[in-house]
């Protein structure tokens, strides 16, 4: 038996294969849960049944029979990009990601590529042991937030960027991975600021 889920926030919960999470999210706060292949047996084991499951299952030997099973063969694009295109065709549009960083970095990485790749159809917000991070809008307000480790790093560059809030503040400044980035800065007031004028730019807030 799975844990009913209240389907009324319109927020999908997304477990990848990563670093899986000590503690687990407010159920209550999500319309749809799902997982990809690999991810699915720690949800099983926490006594969390999704609404669905995808991926090429290769790492899943035994198929859930009481849960819909999405089968995305193609090696092409990877198990998060696909299901994403599954979340998109239902859809969501608002999506919390967990799971997506630890162990292989080149996953990490991946999947940060993967997000820029559906910043104009999907709202990703990542979860993991240490923080949250997005990709930012060219202009992002954060609240509740004082006090806080704040991380802004360019992928690859970032013009004209200006922050209100900040211990170290930027002034129509740019930001340059390998030249110039801004990691552990400090929130000084529960809202901060952050424009750009053009860029990709990852935010990441330290719990």
């Amino acid at each position: 038996m799975g844990i009913f889920v209240s389907m009324n926030k319109g927020t999908v919960f997304l477990l990848l294969n990563g670093e899986f999470p000590k503690k687990l999210p407010d159920f209550s706060n999500y319309e749809l849960i799902c997982a990809t292949d690999g991810a699915y047996q720690f949800l099983e084991k926490n006594n969390i049944k999704p609404h669905f499951i995808s991926g090429d299952f290769d790492s899943l030997e035994n198929l859930p029979k009481n849960i819909e099973v999405i089968h995305t063969p193609n090696q092409d694009f990877t198990d998060f990009d696909k299901i994403l295109q599954i979340l998109f065709e239902k859809g969501f549009k608002n999506i919390h990601v967990f799971g997506a960083s630890g162990q292989e970095q080149d996953h990490f990485l991946g999947n940060l590529h993967t997000v820029i790749q559906w910043k104009s159809k999907l709202k990703l917000t990542f979860f993991d042991n240490y923080s949250r991070y997005f990709l930012a809008d060219n202009k992002t307000e954060i609240l509740h937030c004082n006090q806080k480790i704040i991380s802004l790093v360019p992928f690859p560059e970032v013009k004209n960027i200006s922050t209100r809030g900040l211990q170290y503040s930027l002034n129509d400044e740019n930001l340059t991975f390998g030249e110039r980035i801004g990691t552990r800065n400090k929130a000084v007031k529960n809202k901060i600021e952050i424009s750009f004028k053009t860029g990709e730019l990852f935010i990441f807030i330290n719990h």
